[in-house]
Order: structure tokens, then C-alpha cells, then sequence
């Protein structure tokens, strides 16, 4: 239903505006997240019957999986200019996206790290020290896999599946989803756990949690908090660093790198926006390829980094 109109808005990017392929890619995968929506949201609707309404709907969408306004600006202006040739070659009589004004971009920085400086919090943690080599296992999940502080804080041991590839998250409502985890993350989170973790007096009824403070008790989100701060400071962060910076900064890499919104959505946990329900589970092999092909900390491995 969309992909014809896509198709020749793409010929007409590249033969009659002479943009670069990438520009080209880039307003086609703006498209194609709106063509998701509709998809996703039941509203099965061609692009010559979306509305005003649906527009602003879509954009309330992506700022709730986390996107800064800066993106969802930049993926408003594609979706703009999709229409603007909708409206050129007739296949509309009025434009829904003319009345649709972007976010209001915020005059602080957004609370989104640039993947730069996630590696610059990374080469600033000690390892030579078990906190450090803790702490980089808590950031590399935290970024791996978008979890919520309280969802780090309560990982367990039992619900790690590395040789799959998955953890089990308990979310808000006592929900569980099956997230995947990357390959840093995991080889980070079994030295810890392996040289670090095992060393400790572990305190009674705290055996199953992953991250454990140095007397053995379950990290408090306080802590977690602490920690991400101390390490910014140190990699010279002039941003308001905080946990769920790192759930925003995955959200916003994966979908600015093409993964579909569904899985994104899926990985967070977050319930339909126009329904209750729990959009349909995933295949666990298409969201561990999602990571493998979108997320940074997956693709560090290309010529040779760390």
C-alpha cells in the first residue's frame, strides 16, 4: 500500500532533486517509519489518507520510545517532504503535514548521548579496580539493552541467558519481556561476574542478583545514579547524565540506524499507544538481529576496535 508511493518518491529524490544516496535513504526511512506506524497502530491507511490527526499521533509515538526532539524534528521534515511530492504530483489535494509544526527543540542539551561520548564514559572507568570493572558491566547493559534503573538493579542471575543472547527483564506491572543483550555487554558482565562478583561475602537473599554493591547487597537505583555520575564527570560530560540517558541514547541509535520501531518498542517494553495490549511478541531471532545489525556496541568489532 505504501511501498509503490515510496518507490517513486525515491526516484524523484534521486532523478529530478539530484540528492545523494544518502540523503536519499534517509527521507525514504523516515517514510517508512510513518508506514510502520500505520501498520502497527491498526490504522491501515495509504499515504493519500493519512490526516493531520495521524501525523501528530505518529510524532507522539516516537517521543514516548524516546527519540529527543532533535530527531523526531529531523524525521518530520523527511515526512514533510514526502508529502510536498504527494501534493506535486496530485496524489493529494491537502497536505497533512502543513499545519505540523516540529518539537520544540529544547535550549539545553537533550538528555541523549552521542555514541562518542558513551565511549568516552567507557575509557573513563578504572579497571583496575572491582568497582570499575563493575561498573563498566552496568553501563554496557544499561546501553546494551534500554533498561530502566530498577530493571538493572533487579536483574538476576537466573533470567541471564548469554549463550542465547537474552535476558529476562521484569518491567513495570511485574511484566517480563525477553530482551536481547549485546556481545560487549555480555563479555564485560561475565568478567565480573566470574573475578568480581564471586569474591564477595554475598549477603543473605541477595545470591540471585547480578550487581551487587562491595558488602554484597543489592545496588540501589540511588547508586546507579552515583555511579553514572561520577563516571561523566570524570570523561568531562557537560550533559545531565543519568540512567535513563543510556535507555534514551538506545532507543534513539537503533531507530536513527534503521531498526523498525516495533522491535525497538518491543526491547523497551512499552505498551501500544492506542491500545492496552502488548503489541504482538516478536521472534527472539529477529530482535537479537537487531542489535547484531543496529546497535554501536554490536559493530564495534569492524576494523578492529574495542
Amino acid at each position: 500500500m505504501w511501498q509503490s508511493y515510496i518507490n517513486h518518491f525515491k526516484n524523484y529524490l534521486r532523478l529530478e532533486r539530484s540528492f545523494s544516496d544518502n540523503s536519499v535513504e534517509a527521507y525514504v526511512r523516515d517514510v517508512e517509519k510513518l508506514a510502520e506506524y500505520t501498520e502497527l497502530s491498526a490504522l491501515n491507511l495509504p499515504p493519500t489518507q493519512i490526516l493531520e490527526k495521524h501525523i501528530t499521533a505518529f510524532l507522539k509515538y516516537i517521543s514516548e520510545l524516546g527519540l529527543t526532539p532533535h530527531s523526531q524534528a529531523r524525521i518530520l521534515s523527511g515526512i514533510k517532504g514526502f508529502y510536498k511530492y504527494l501534493a506535486l504530483e496530485n496524489e493529494i489535494s491537502q497536505d497533512p503535514t502543513e499545519l505540523v509544526e516540529a518539537p520544540r527543540l529544547p535550549r539545553k542539551l537533550p538528555d541523549v548521548l552521542a555514541y562518542h561520548e558513551i565511549e568516552q564514559m567507557l575509557e573513563a572507568i578504572d579497571h583496575s579496580t572491582p568497582e570499575g570493572t563493575r561498573n563498566r558491566a552496568i553501563i554496557e547493559v544499561l546501553y546494551s539493552s534500554g533498561l530502566r534503573v530498577s530493571e538493572l538493579t533487579g536483574l538476576l542471575l537466573t533470567n541471564c541467558y548469554f549463550d542465547s543472547g537474552f535476558i529476562k527483564i521484569v518491567g513495570k506491572g511485574e511484566k517480563t519481556r525477553l530482551v536481547p543483550i549485546g556481545s560487549e555487554a555480555i563479555k564485560y558482565t561475565k568478567i565480573y561476574i566470574e573475578h568480581i562478583r564471586k569474591e564477595l561475602d554475598i549477603k543473605t537473599d541477595n545470591e540471585d542478583y547480578v550487581f551487587l554493591n562491595k558488602r554484597g547487597s543489592q545496588l540501589s537505583r540511588v547508586m546507579i545514579f552515583l555511579i553514572i555520575k561520577d563516571i561523566s564527570e570524570k570523561a568531562g560530560i557537560h550533559k545531565n547524565v543519568s540512567p535513563h540517558t543510556f535507555r534514551h541514547s538506545f532507543a534513539t541509535h537503533l531507530i536513527e540506524g534503521g531498526a523498525s520501531l516495533r522491535a525497538v518498542q518491543e526491547m523497551l517494553g512499552h505498551e501500544s499507544i492506542t491500545t492496552t495490549e502488548i503489541y504482538t511478541h516478536l521472534d527472539r531471532d529477529y530482535l537479537r538481529q537487531v542489535i547484531t545489525e543496529f546497535h554501536p556496541r554490536s559493530r564495534v568489532e569492524v576494523g578492529g576496535r574495542q
